[in-house]
């Protein structure tokens, strides 16, 4: 262990922050554990709580070892695995999956394993990558629209339309992280708003299709969406019951909130230790757990804003922006479904929320940033500074 500790690099206001949220997270997943054993009958307290135990072991492991790898090979892995990313998407919409009865076309099962997989979230982050490396490598470069179609916003239009019918949130979230990736990047800002009145065109389009023939794509949620979205509008508390139950949680809540385990409507909403799981703590810990949890998230924001401001590559700018900013994002709309100021959209809290998917994603992205600030104050050699210029350099590099 105390060799482990010697070779932890990077930001140690990071490590810090990662690890209050994780070790915070088992009071609340404990005690909405209870919601799954005693209403929905299924498994124990503690088993729950011991395969959250094993999921955030596991997130850490993914962090050392990915803030372990220069971050510059990060731009070949994107090229890499965007075609591997494909074929997962791909995949997870022809199986059509289902859980315990649920449509749950944005999963795919690991065998031997027995846990399921959510392809959109790697999606995400390995596009993220992608968008990074091709901002850097063309920095300097004036930009025409038709070579940047062909080699940005192609790989980039395929992997946010495979996710767009199971997982809209996911695709909305992913597409603004994008286009703000690319303002950073000196992107014009002409292609920018081109782009922008494009994915919205390309919405409606979508949408207007599945209403009509809803045969057409099997697996779409688009009901789902349209009526979360027209019951927010229209305030109806029939249809929006686990909103209304979130605002419960919060008003019982108050400021010192009524204890750990002491939550009543963790027994009523049925996402109470993923989703709504930010309702719980502020039933449990009150307005004042609440905002020490908003506190911990606009801290890693701000390092993650330092580290970008510090990295001596445009590359390493960017990656930090591009992997970091959408888990604060994340956890944002995840805490704002929660308090009713935006429809319901299934984003779990970041590290804190049960799901192997997103714990393991989410600390891939943190030792991503981590890997980015390890290297800030270094001595960089020529190929530090400049990305790899081909990805299959990453292997004759490891050879060698």
């Amino acid at each position: 262990m105390t060799r482990i500790l010697k070779n932890i690099k990077g930001d140690k206001t990071i490590w810090a922050i990662v690890a209050v949220l994780a070790i915070f997270s088992f009071l609340p997943v404990y005690s909405a554990s209870t919601n799954l054993v005693y209403v929905a009958g299924t498994g124990t307290t503690l088993g729950y709580l011991l395969k959250h135990a094993i999921l955030l072991l596991l997130g850490f492991v993914i962090v050392y070892a990915t803030h372990k790898i220069p971050y510059r090979y990060f731009s070949g892995i994107s090229v890499l695995m965007i075609p591997v990313v494909l074929l997962l998407l791909i995949f997870t919409l022809t199986q059509g999956t289902v859980i315990n009865g649920a449509n749950a076309s944005r999963w795919i099962h690991i065998p031997f394993i027995g846990v399921g997989f959510q392809t959109s979230t790697l999606a995400a982050v390995v596009l993220m990558m992608y968008v990074s490396r091709y901002l850097a490598r063309n920095k300097e470069k004036q930009i025409e629209f038709k070579e940047s179609f062909l080699y940005l916003w192609l790989p980039v239009g395929l992997v946010l339309l495979l996710i767009l019918p199971a997982n809209f949130s996911t695709t909305a979230i992913t597409f603004s992280m994008v286009v703000l990736l690319t303002f950073f990047g000196g992107y014009p800002i002409k292609y920018i708003s081109m782009i922008l009145g494009v994915g919205v065109l390309a919405l409606a389009l979508f949408i207007i299709t599945v209403k009509a023939f809803p045969d057409t794509i099997k697996n779409s949620r688009i009901n789902t969406w349209s009526s979360r979205v027209e019951n927010f509008i229209s305030g109806n508390t029939e249809d929006n019951y686990q909103a209304e139950k979130a605002k419960i949680a919060f008003a019982s809540g108050e400021i010192y909130g009524k204890g750990p385990g002491k939550s009543a409507q963790k027994n009523f909403l049925p996402q109470s230790s993923s989703d709504f799981i930010y309702a719980i703590i502020g039933e449990e810990f009150g307005l004042i757990g609440a905002v020490f949890i908003i506190l911990l998230y606009l801290g890693l924001l701000f390092r993650i804003v330092i580290i970008a401001t510090k990295t001596e590559t445009i590359f390493g700018t960017l990656l930090v922006l591009g992997v970091g900013f959408p888990i604060i994002f994340q956890a944002l709309i995840n805490m704002a479904v929660a308090v009713g100021l935006i429809p319901v959209t299934g984003q779990p809290l970041p590290l804190i929320s049960t799901g192997g998917t997103s714990i393991w994603m989410t600390c891939f992205a943190i030792g991503i940033v981590l890997s980015v600030s390890a290297s800030n104050g270094k001595v960089l050699y020529k190929s530090d500074k400049e990305e790899l210029e081909n990805p299959l350099d990453i292997l004759h590099e490891a050879v060698g």
